[in-house]
């Protein structure tokens, strides 16, 4: 056996999504921020998220977290977020995945029954309390950064669909939110396919459509998501959701930026105030906790402070080799999983 490289990547899932994390054998990227950190992989070191989430190694459903130390002196660790096809900002189930993996493997220590720390995100810093008990991280709740409608009740015109309203709103990432049952969907696992097909037809129009921008970060623009929801009831209920991430497929999880993005825009609707909450429940039924700590302004708009709040399980252990003799060392895509 040789290898030209060793990376250890701690395996964890969230609500049935996949968001691991390295451990070992990545040093941290240059930047002055979190923000420059992110942008140099995706400029000059994307081969590593191309060979850990690309096949043969990855799929399309993996995303990993490359952790480092903080460029914030507020913040005890840093966090980069790799996803299939790009690298977002912030995102909800990969941080409770990261924090459960840097408190159970002993990177960071942990405090019960409470440890309290702050993620230096791209997006801005994240507060997060675990709830802990024996070694174990049994709840992650983390505070979003503030969250905003960008567009509501906006008009798309989708190929083969025609003109549908969506909302967009920012929850460490754009979003483009549809009412799901008016598309004639329930948001059912037999439905995931339809979705998928949907969904990625939405986003590319709302991408072309719709410019975005966060006020405050104009290098943090577009529509990258769409969120598929089911009516809201009111504070203390349950709503179902599937967010669409590129390539083409459903997150497992409820999705914390999404959840983020739906509690800024139930907000603007005047459907929850601060202080007021709901579960979000993903197309397999698992559950994240939601609500609205309070109301902010971000660049002079209405924003919302939210939290989220779930638990993570790791799944394993994994020591990824490259191969300077593999012919696939760099990783490939095929439609019939990727979708375009």
């Amino acid at each position: 056996m040789r290898w030209d490289r060793t990376v250890t990547v701690i395996g964890c899932h969230v609500g049935g999504e996949d968001n691991h994390v390295i451990v070992g054998g990545v040093l941290p990227p240059p930047g002055a921020t979190m923000f420059e950190k992110k942008r140099h992989l995706e400029t000059h070191g994307d081969e590593l998220r191309r060979w850990l989430l690309h096949e043969p190694r990855g799929k399309p459903s993996l995303c990993v977290n490359l952790v480092t130390p903080p460029t914030r002196p507020d913040c005890d660790v840093g966090m980069i977020i790799m996803e299939s096809a790009d690298y977002p900002p912030m995102s909800g189930s990969n941080t409770i995945c990261t924090v459960t993996v840097l408190l159970e493997t002993g990177m960071l220590p942990m405090r019960e029954p409470v440890t309290l720390l702050t993620l230096d995100t791209p997006a801005g810093p994240v507060a997060v309390e675990a709830r802990c008990r024996g070694g174990k991280v049994e709840r992650v709740q983390f505070t979003n950064v503030p969250c905003f409608v960008a567009r509501l009740g906006a008009v798309v015109d989708v190929e083969g669909l025609g003109s549908i309203p969506v909302d967009v709103a920012y929850g460490g990432a754009f979003f483009a939110i549809v009412d799901a049952p008016a598309l004639g969907f329930s948001v059912e696992p037999k439905e995931a396919r339809d979705l998928v097909v949907l969904g990625n037809r939405i986003t590319a129009a709302a991408a072309r459509q719709l410019a975005v921008a966060h006020p405050e970060n104009p290098d943090i623009h577009g529509v990258t998501f769409t969120e598929f929801a089911m009516p809201f009831a009111g504070p203390g209920t349950v709503s179902r959701n599937a967010v669409i991430v590129a390539p083409g497929r459903i997150d497992r999880s409820p999705c914390g930026t999404g959840t983020s993005a739906r509690l800024a825009v139930l907000h603007a609707r005047g459907q929850l105030a601060a202080g007021q909450g709901f579960v979000h429940e993903s197309i397999i039924g698992s559950r994240f906790e939601a609500a609205i700590v309070s109301e902010v302004t971000v660049g002079g708009r209405p924003a919302v402070v939210p939290t989220i709040a779930g638990q993570a399980w790791i799944t394993g252990v994994f020591q990824h080799g490259l191969d300077p003799s593999d012919p696939f060392r760099g990783g490939y895509t095929l439609p019939d999983l990727w979708f375009s």
